[in-house]
C-alpha cells in the first residue's frame, strides 16, 4: 500500500497512549485506521471515535476461547488494511496464530527496561527489586511475554522510588514519546533487524 503507514491499535483502558499516537503521528507518517478493544467501556474507543477512526469491540465472553477472539480481531484488522498493529495498554496476551499473521508487524510499550521485569506489575517488580533506574521499552511482539526484540528504550533515575503509582505517572510521558516515535521510525523504513543478530534491532540515523 502507498501513503502513510496504516496502523491498527489494540487498547483495553483509557487510551492515553492511543491519544499520543493520534496527536503526534496520525495524519502524518502514519494513519490510525482502526482501534479495537476487549472492553466495551474502554475510553480508548471514545478517543478513536472523536478522531473519526473505525472501532470494534471483542469482549472475552463473546467468544468460546482466546483463539477464536484473536482470529476475529485479526480478521477485522486485515479488513481495515492494517500494516502495523500497536498494543497501547492492551491487557491480553495474543495467541501464536495472531502473531504469525502479523509477524514482525506488532509492537508493544512496556513500563520497564526489558528484559528486566516482564509481564504484569512490572513497576512493582522493579521497586521490590530495589532498582535505581526505571524506564520504558517499545518492542516487537513475539510468542513470549515481553520477549520480543527491543526497538527503543528510555530510562529515568528514580533511586528512592517506593510508590508504583507515582512511578507509573512519571513513566507515562516517556511512553507517550517513545511509542509514536517508534511508529514514525517504522513508517519511514528506518527500523530493521541486524542480519548477524536478528534479536538486535537497528534504527537508522538517516
Amino acid at each position: 500500500m502507498s501513503g502513510p503507514l496504516r496502523v491498527g491499535v489494540l487498547a483495553s483502558g483509557s487510551g492515553t497512549n492511543l491519544q499520543a499516537i493520534l496527536d503526534h503521528v496520525h495524519g502524518f507518517e502514519a494513519r490510525v485506521v482502526g482501534v479495537a478493544s476487549d472492553k466495551v467501556d474502554a475510553f480508548a474507543l471514545e478517543r478513536a471515535r472523536t478522531a473519526a477512526v473505525a472501532t470494534s469491540v471483542f469482549p472475552r465472553d463473546a467468544f468460546p476461547d482466546r483463539a477464536a477472539r484473536d482470529a476475529a480481531i485479526a480478521d477485522w484488522l486485515e479488513a481495515q488494511g492494517v500494516e502495523l498493529v500497536v498494543l497501547a495498554g492492551y491487557m491480553a496476551i495474543l495467541d501464536a496464530r495472531f502473531i504469525a499473521r502479523f509477524r514482525d508487524k506488532i509492537i508493544n510499550v512496556h513500563p520497564s527496561l526489558l528484559p528486566a521485569f516482564p509481564g504484569i506489575a512490572a513497576v512493582q517488580q522493579a521497586i521490590d527489586y530495589g532498582v535505581k533506574l526505571v524506564g520504558v521499552t517499545v518492542h516487537f511482539v513475539d510468542e513470549g511475554v515481553d520477549t520480543g526484540a527491543i526497538i527503543l528504550q528510555r530510562a529515568l533515575d528514580l533511586p528512592s522510588a517506593t510508590d508504583a503509582s507515582a512511578v507509573l505517572a512519571a513513566l507515562r510521558p516517556l511512553e507517550h514519546a517513545l511509542l509514536p516515535e517508534a511508529i514514525r521510525l517504522i513508517a519511514s523504513g528506518r527500523v530493521h533487524r541486524d542480519a548477524a543478530n536478528p534479536r538486535r534491532v537497528v534504527v537508522d540515523d538517516t
